[in-house]
């Protein structure tokens, strides 16, 4: 076998203020796709951490400052930079929990780190070398989303980006691959290659269904295998699931095709939780 996973893996991650950040139980990235407003936002984040606490799951709170590459000139992209950037810090710093967002340059990554303790590498963006070699500059946790146009070998040269700087502490996202221009397919043979690099690996399990280059210039989606990715997932021993969730998906401002319903949540970790018990 070409693989060469680590003899002993779980899915501690040694974030600041990740709780429940127990041996084999995995990892929860979550949150809306953008941030549309800061009540909302708050909301949403309140209403997952009271779910990962009552099963006990390490959560980090995720949700985009800035959207950098939407398809119409007219997509929603954001509130203001500082302002989102400051939702996110306070969400951080009332709830006690670690929050992410995606940059989308180099100078972007040194203004988030200040914010933030997760740095997203969004997946058009993955091989970026001077976005890379600031994300391993700073001390924060960097995860990189694997581009639907990647093979799961060639992560590796990512990883080595990041780590050049003396960062070791880098996520893998799996996103899916493109099939054809307008659909993504998730080859789940990839979760045990991208282990293989000695890193915590998570599966997008939104983004992954998404119908991109869509003719009317907004993305669909399939959010009804959620569920289906999410479970595959877990029996494959990811480490961690990435999902965006909205209490309203179909009124969201980004990404709605695809995001799970809030209230959808809980079963879904309740199911996942058993899984995992299983596998592991």
């Amino acid at each position: 076998m070409y693989l060469n996973l680590p003899k002993k893996d779980n899915s501690l991650v040694m974030i600041e203020n990740l709780i429940y950040n127990k041996k084999n139980m995995f990892f929860l990235i979550a949150g809306p796709c953008v941030i549309e407003e800061e009540e909302k936002t708050y909301q949403i984040a309140e209403k997952i951490f009271e779910i990962t606490k009552k099963h006990e799951i390490p959560f980090i709170f995720k949700a985009s400052y800035k959207k950098a590459n939407r398809s119409r000139i007219d997509s929603f992209t954001g509130i203001g930079d500082e302002k989102g950037l400051n939702i996110l810090k306070n969400i951080s710093k009332n709830l006690k929990i670690p929050v992410t967002t995606d940059v989308h340059s180099s100078e972007e990554v040194f203004l988030a780190s200040k914010y933030v303790q997760m740095i997203q590498i969004p997946a058009f963006l993955c091989r970026q070398t001077d976005i890379l070699i600031n994300a391993g500059k700073t001390n924060n946790y960097v995860n990189i989303k694997k581009g639907q146009f990647c093979s799961a070998e060639s992560v590796k040269y990512m990883v080595e980006k990041v780590a050049s700087q003396g960062n070791k502490n880098i996520i893998i996202t799996e996103r899916g691959n493109s099939f054809g221009y307008e659909d993504l397919v998730v080859d789940i043979r990839n979760i045990p290659i991208l282990k293989s690099l000695n890193k915590k690996v998570v599966l997008d399990v939104t983004h992954s269904l998404q119908k991109p280059n869509q003719k009317i210039g907004v993305s669909g989606g399939t959010p009804e295998f959620i569920e289906t990715i999410a479970c595959a997932g877990i029996a494959a021993q990811v480490n961690g699931i990435f999902l965006e969730t909205h209490p309203n998906p179909k009124k969201a401002m980004s990404d709605g095709t695809t995001m799970l319903e809030l209230n959808k949540l809980e079963k879904l970790i309740i199911k996942l939780k058993a899984i995992r018990n299983v596998v592991i």
